[in-house]
């Protein structure tokens, strides 16, 4: 097949959406398909065999990490000249738009995945009220597609309650080879720890420092369980206010972390902690539990489908006037209690983790990709 992706957001920008792209444009070229990518510039212009062609982008106002590229000619050029079977959009905003335009207008099937919770976000940067028009705009965005993908159930069904059509799951993938807890490290966790004395519940964040992620709610955590440290990894447009938010607690920010030194950070925590209730997804939780460091999540979107209450982890109920720090430092207190039942939920946590590859999921999205062509073929034939 030859596959033709448009993403709003590719490398360098590190985050769960840019991992699954990558491997799934590293399985899917491993597997015979080609593979074109239009993403915002600053990316190479080959990835693992596929072609990418960067577009010139802006950076948003409220996030500039995410960066916005308007569809130009030589997209088109470029998209008639690579002949694609479909094209597939991801989280289409701008570029996406201008995807979804070229792949009706030339008659490709087109595929949309959803994997940002954009209308949740609005609330936390003061924009609560255009979370209605947001969802008309995805709607028929999303509704040109003959298919779109969710990462979780509770998204399958959230679109579905908000009129978008045509909706499947996407099964969750994990890079079980490089996330793994033999890679626990005595000097990473001294890295993590940042000075702070090592009293055996060192908490750990990894993904974006930004406003949507809610990290502020692990400050009562702190302060409830005064014996807890916390080691933040990432950056992102929230943290100076973060840094502020937790000054004078035992908080190290430890900065981006990739690769290896990511993986042994992951293993070198005793509890992962993910506060925000907005997440798809949530594959930093598989990455945490494929590491053997047990995870702390909250009971709301994509994050029941991965945390097992009790069994490889521990949910918490975000909601509240309390924004959930009872909930939530009661949960950190349960998981760090018992070492036993610590251990146990490691070990649980590592056997989900193995149960979801990224070939396997790749190996699910192609069979999307040959179903849709095969209904096409039967429509033109017909």
């Amino acid at each position: 097949m030859k596959i033709a992706f448009f993403t709003e957001t590719f490398l360098p920008k590190v985050d769960g959406i840019v991992t699954r792209l990558t491997k799934t444009v590293e399985h899917l070229v491993a597997g015979g398909d080609e593979v074109l990518v239009f993403c915002p510039e600053g990316a190479p212009d080959v990835y693992m065999g596929a072609r990418v062609v960067g577009v010139p982008a802006m950076p948003l106002p409220l996030y500039p990490e995410l960066k916005l590229a308007l569809p130009r000619p030589a997209v088109a050029e470029a998209l008639d000249r690579f002949r694609p079977d479909l094209v597939h959009v991801v989280n289409p905003a701008v570029l996406g738009l201008g995807g979804i335009w070229l792949a009706k207008t030339k008659g490709y099937p087109l595929v949309a995945s959803y994997h940002t919770h954009l209308p949740k976000y609005l609330e936390h940067y003061g924009m609560g009220m255009l979370e209605p028009l947001l969802w008309e705009l995805l709607k028929a965005a999303h509704n040109q597609a003959r298919l779109n993908l969710c990462t979780s159930t509770a998204m399958v069904q959230e679109l579905r309650e908000k009129g978008i059509q045509h909706t499947d799951l996407w099964q969750r993938g994990v890079d079980t080879d490089l996330f793994r807890p033999d890679l626990r490290s005595a000097a990473m966790r001294g890295r993590l720890l940042g000075g702070h004395s090592d009293t055996g519940n060192l908490l750990l964040y990894i993904g974006r420092l930004s406003a949507e992620k809610q990290i502020e709610r692990i400050r009562p955590v702190l302060e409830a369980l005064p014996e807890t440290r916390l080691a933040l990894v990432g950056d992102g447009p929230h943290r100076q206010q973060l840094e502020a938010h937790f000054s004078g607690l035992p908080a190290t920010f430890v900065g981006y972390l990739a690769g290896q030194e990511l993986a042994s950070a992951y293993a070198s925590g005793d509890a992962f902690v993910f506060p925000s209730s907005t997440e798809t997804l949530g594959l930093v939780l598989l990455e945490a539990m494929a590491a053997g460091c047990p995870v702390v999540g909250a009971n709301r979107g994509g994050i029941p489908d991965i945390v097992c209450d009790g069994e490889n982890g521990c949910l918490y109920e975000p909601d509240g006037t309390d924004g959930g720090a009872l909930s939530l430092t009661a949960a950190v207190q349960r998981l760090l209690g018992n070492n036993q039942e610590r251990q146990a939920l490691r070990e649980a946590a590592r056997r989900e983790a193995e149960r979801w590859g990224w070939a396997g999921a790749t190996a699910q999205l192609r069979r999307f990709y040959a179903g849709l062509l095969k209904d096409q073929q039967a429509a033109l034939a017909a």
